[in-house]
């Protein structure tokens, strides 16, 4: 078995398409999972017991189940309860879902994280709740929050390959197709596994900038 480049360079066109079509939806997972988890944890930490129990039973739940299973029941068990989806906006659904659940972890343990003292000192300054939100916990909060939100992106990539089995044509179903119409299983293993690399690494690298650019802004308002 001989590495041919070549089948891959043919191929080029298919792959950008997967790509593309990878990249759109897990930005657009990430963001609304961002969005949708800061909502559920502000929810929790300040709607009262009953809604912090139920929003919190809900996302135990979906922390606590495998992604792949939760796009299946979308997908295939949808139409049981009348909401059939195609497969791209079942994908993009389910991966906001899923990454909302584990973002509102993330903030939830930012707030938690700011400490008491400081929110008491705005309450002394007569501050309302949502400017003690906004001017006080959320900024200390972001900084807390930044890394651990870069990791679950990254994570969150690559689950997105999980999409490949409800027939979303993303970058891994593209790639595989391709290594099996042209028997060059190798060479899309190998491609496959270096564009995932290199998102990872621009992530990575983006998200230290800006942890970085955050904390001298922060320091320089201190």
């Amino acid at each position: 078995m001989m590495f041919d480049p070549q089948v891959i360079i043919e191929k080029l066109p298919e792959i950008g398409s997967g790509l593309f079509v990878t990249l759109w939806l897990w930005i657009a997972g990430v963001l609304g999972g961002v969005v949708a988890g800061f909502v559920v944890a502000t929810a929790r930490r300040f709607g009262g017991k009953i809604v912090n129990a139920v929003l919190g039973t809900i996302v135990e739940m979906l922390r606590g189940t495998p992604f792949l299973i939760q796009i299946f029941l979308l997908y295939y068990g949808g139409p049981f309860v009348g909401l059939m989806l195609d497969p791209i906006p079942c994908g993009l659904i389910g991966l906001t879902v899923y990454s909302a659940a584990y973002y509102s972890e993330v903030f939830r343990a930012g707030y938690a994280s700011v400490p008491v003292g400081h929110v008491e000192a705005a309450e002394c300054l007569g501050m309302t709740r949502s400017q003690t939100i906004s001017r006080i916990q959320i900024p200390e909060m972001a900084l807390i929050v930044l890394p651990p939100s870069i990791n679950l992106a990254i994570i969150l990539l690559k689950e997105s390959a999980v999409l490949s089995i409800i027939t979303v044509p993303e970058l891994t179903a593209t790639v595989s197709a391709i290594g099996s119409q042209q028997y060059a299983f190798l060479e899309a293993i190998f491609i496959l596994a270096i564009v995932y690399w290199v998102i990872v690494e621009l992530t990575d690298r983006l998200g230290r900038m800006a942890e970085n650019r955050l904390s001298r802004l922060r320091f320089s308002k201190a």
